[in-house]
Parts: C-alpha cells; sequence; structure tokens
C-alpha cells in the first residue's frame, strides 16, 4: 500500500511557484548573455558601414528582442505553463504540431544549445589547461555532467547557481569593459570611427546581432513557478531586455574605442585581442576564464529551462511518458533532466569528428530553432482568435503591428540560416523530419492521448 501510495503522489506532483522575480530576471541575463558576446561582435563590425552604424544595429537588436518579448509576455501571463512555447503551440494549432515541436526541443533545439555552450567552455578552458588532443571534447562532457547533477539536486539549487554564475559574468564583463575605456592605448582609439574596407551588409549584420540576443524567450517555461504571480512574468522580460541592451551597448563601446572598427573587423577573439592589448599575454588567460564562466552560465539556464519543456512532452504523450514526472516540488523534472543530458553528450560526443563543434551546433539548431520561434509569433494571433474571453493581464501593445513585425523578423531568420549555414543546418532538419516519421506512424495515438 504504502509503494502505492509513493507511485501515486509521485505522478500527482507538479511545477509549485519557488521561483521569484530576480530568479526569472537572473535566467533570462545568464541565457542570453552568453560566450556569443566575445565572438560576435567582430563579424558585425565586418558587416556595418561605420562605428555609428556598428552600435546602431546593437540598439536595433535590442528594440527586436523587446518586441518579441512583449509578445511573449502576453502569451505567459494568459497561458502560464511549464511548457513554455510548446503549450502555446498546443493551444493554438493542436497536439501534432506541439509534438512535433517538444521533439525538435529535447533532440535539437535545447540539447544543441546545451552542446554548443559546453563546446565553448571546452575550448576557453582548454586554453588555461589544455587536457590533450580532445580536451574540448572532454571539458564539455564535464561540463554536461555536472550542470546536469547540479539541477537534479532541487529547482533552489539550480536557480541558486544561476544567480552565482550570472553575477561572476557580469562582474568579468565590467573587466572588459575597463580594459577598453581605461587601459587601451591612445593609438588604438584613433581609428575607432574608420570602417572597414567594404560597405557592409545589414541583413547579415542583424542576423548576428540577433543571435547575440536569443535566448530571453526561456522565460516561459518557468512562468507556472513564479513565486510573485504571472503579471511579474511581463516586467521581468521587460526589464532583463533592458538590462541586456545595455551590457551590450558598454562593451560594444568598449570594443570600439579600444579596437576601433578595422581592429574588431579583422579579430577572430574580439574580447582576447583587447584585453591583450590592454593586460598582455595576461589579458588573455583573463578572458579565457571569462568566456568559460559565460558559457557555464548559459549552459546552466540552458538545462534548467530545457527540462521543463521535455516534462511537458512526458505528461501529454504516452510515447515519452517517462519525462512526464516531477519528483517533488523541490526535485523537479529529473527523468527530463536525465534525458536532456544524455542527448546533449551524444551532441558533444561529435566533437571527436568534427574539428569546429562550436559552428556544427549553431547550423544544427538554427533553422529548426527559427521556424518554432515563428510558429510561436503566429500561434499570439491564433490564440486571440480562438480565445478572446481568456483573462489577458498584459496585452501587447500596438496590436496587430508589433506583432507582425516579430513574425516577419522571424521569417527572415528563418531563411538566412538555412541559406547562410552549412551541412550541419541539413542535419538538423534531418532529425526533425524523423519526428515527423515519428508522428505520422503514431498520429492515432497522439490525437488519442
Amino acid at each position: 500500500m504504502t509503494t502505492v501510495k509513493k507511485n501515486v503522489a509521485e505522478r500527482t506532483h507538479t511545477p509549485k511557484p519557488n521561483l521569484q522575480a530576480i530568479d526569472v530576471i537572473a535566467l533570462i541575463v545568464g541565457i542570453v548573455i552568453g560566450a556569443g558576446i566575445f565572438r560576435i561582435p567582430s563579424l558585425v563590425a565586418a558587416n556595418s558601414a561605420s562605428g555609428f552604424h556598428f552600435i546602431l544595429y546593437w540598439i536595433m537588436g535590442g528594440a527586436v528582442s523587446l518586441i518579441g518579448a512583449l509578445c511573449y509576455a502576453e502569451l505567459a501571463t494568459t497561458f502560464p505553463n511549464t511548457g513554455g512555447d510548446y503549450y502555446f503551440i498546443l493551444r493554438a494549432f493542436g497536439r501534432r504540431l506541439a509534438f512535433l515541436f517538444a521533439w525538435a526541443r529535447i533532440s535539437i533545439i535545447q540539447t544543441g544549445s546545451v552542446a554548443l555552450l559546453a563546446f565553448i567552455f571546452g575550448d576557453y578552458a582548454s586554453q588555461v589547461f589544455s587536457l590533450g588532443d580532445y580536451s574540448s571534447v572532454i571539458y564539455a562532457a564535464f561540463t554536461v555532467l555536472v550542470l546536469t547533477g547540479i539541477n537534479i539536486l532541487g529547482v533552489k539549487a539550480g536557480a541558486y547557481t544561476q544567480k552565482i554564475l550570472t553575477s561572476l559574468e557580469v562582474l568579468g564583463i565590467l573587466v572588459v569593459v575597463l580594459a577598453g575605456f581605461f587601459f587601451a592605448p591612445s593609438s588604438s582609439i584613433e581609428v575607432a570611427d574608420a570602417a572597414p574596407g567594404g560597405g557592409g551588409s545589414t541583413g547579415l549584420a542583424m542576423v548576428f546581432v540577433l543571435l547575440t540576443f536569443g535566448g530571453w524567450n526561456e522565460a516561459a517555461y518557468v512562468s507556472a513557478e513564479l513565486r510573485s504571480g504571472r503579471k511579474l512574468i511581463a516586467s521581468s522580460l521587460i526589464i532583463s531586455i533592458v538590462i541586456i541592451t545595455v551590457i551590450y551597448l558598454i562593451i560594444n563601446l568598449a570594443y570600439l574605442r579600444g579596437l576601433g572598427m578595422q581592429g574588431m573587423a579583422s579579430s577572430d577573439a574580439i574580447a582576447g585581442d583587447l584585453m591583450r592589448l590592454s593586460f598582455g599575454e595576461g589579458g588573455m588567460v583573463l578572458i579565457s576564464i571569462l568566456v568559460a564562466i559565460a558559457a557555464l552560465t548559459s549552459a546552466n539556464a540552458t538545462i534548467f529551462t530545457g527540462a521543463r519543456s521535455n516534462y511537458a512532452l512526458g505528461r501529454d504523450f504516452a510515447i515519452f511518458s517517462i519525462l512526464g514526472k516531477w519528483k517533488s516540488p523541490s526535485l523537479g523534472p529529473v527523468n527530463s533532466l536525465l534525458a536532456q543530458g544524455l542527448i546533449a553528450l551524444l551532441l558533444v560526443s561529435l566533437g571527436l569528428f568534427s574539428r569546429d563543434g562550436f559552428e556544427t551546433m549553431v547550423e544544427y539548431t538554427a533553422p529548426v530553432f527559427w521556424f518554432f520561434f515563428l510558429l510561436v509569433g503566429l500561434a499570439l494571433f491564433r490564440l486571440r482568435k480562438i480565445a478572446p474571453a481568456a483573462e489577458r493581464p498584459f496585452r501587447v501593445p500596438l496590436y496587430p503591428f508589433l506583432p507582425v513585425l516579430f513574425c516577419l523578423t522571424c521569417l527572415y531568420l528563418l531563411y538566412s540560416s538555412i541559406v547562410y549555414t552549412g551541412w550541419g543546418a541539413m542535419v538538423g532538419i534531418g532529425v526533425l523530419l524523423v519526428g515527423v516519421m515519428i508522428l505520422y506512424f503514431n498520429k492515432k495515438g497522439i490525437d488519442r492521448e
């Protein structure tokens, strides 16, 4: 009898409001401000006609992200659910597309992102202390194992770890900012307004900028766990985007002042070049530690939120029922975390066969990510139509103009992520098609569940 009661209790556990608004803000800032800000600005500079345009693109990136956040704020406050995007698609378009999204998230989007961030940590940790020929892969696998283990310890352990890592990350960014504004030699400042060789490409520059801003939508996955009520999801999203935009503007102004447009455009490691210019070779070690911390911050947040959609997949579809168990209010979706960690480790193992695991994972995840991002944008219109009476604590201002602009941006980035990437994108699309096949052969079972 005791065993039966225990099993019933395990099945009936649901997410509890254990998180505060500051936890959500730390989560969003930690996901978005990852290692990309230490690599991508050089690509943006190479496609900018001048220093003015370079900074303008980052402001535009913040504006586009804010528009997207406003759309997500309406969805998350109207339909708060641990499934996040999955639940919005489910309500708007039905079980089949929801299943396909959940499949994509566990096999491509989230696990690919975890592997990508683990590779970044491995690359930079190897510069501090190499473990041999496969050093990056070893570090990446270790990262997945440790962070998954921390989150299995419980919701509060994962959230507490996130706040510590985010604080260290922001502190480290301040070091780079100080280097650019106060320690870079004056000779480099003279070329700050010089344009790179070409006239630049606004479209391509924005692709890179918005890649750096990616991840704020993860707040939707913890909307049901926010202790202070669903109205604070909207303010948490807006505050997070403002914080991220300000940080990005400051660090990019530091890059511009310290290296100039030509220096940025020709750099393969923009933060490292700035730190070397300011502090010598010791600066390179410092930036390696900084980028490693940034990667850990984003990886932990990605693992934390990814397990929530996996839980929703198992909760709603019998074929993946093992994932739909919430062990206890404090422990969370342990089975989902384990499955996510295993798949991420398999993707990390591709690093044994590919020399650039980071680029491979970017290509692998991008097209599928932007396809479903577009679908969530369209879900806002659909849900306004089919659920007009639902209580909406927050409504997107300037509807429908802002949601249309958001959808058009997603459509353009979907196109770009296919046209401008390599074989990794095709592999990701192929894995998505495997999900289509599962859906096709089991569609009657999925519709009945």
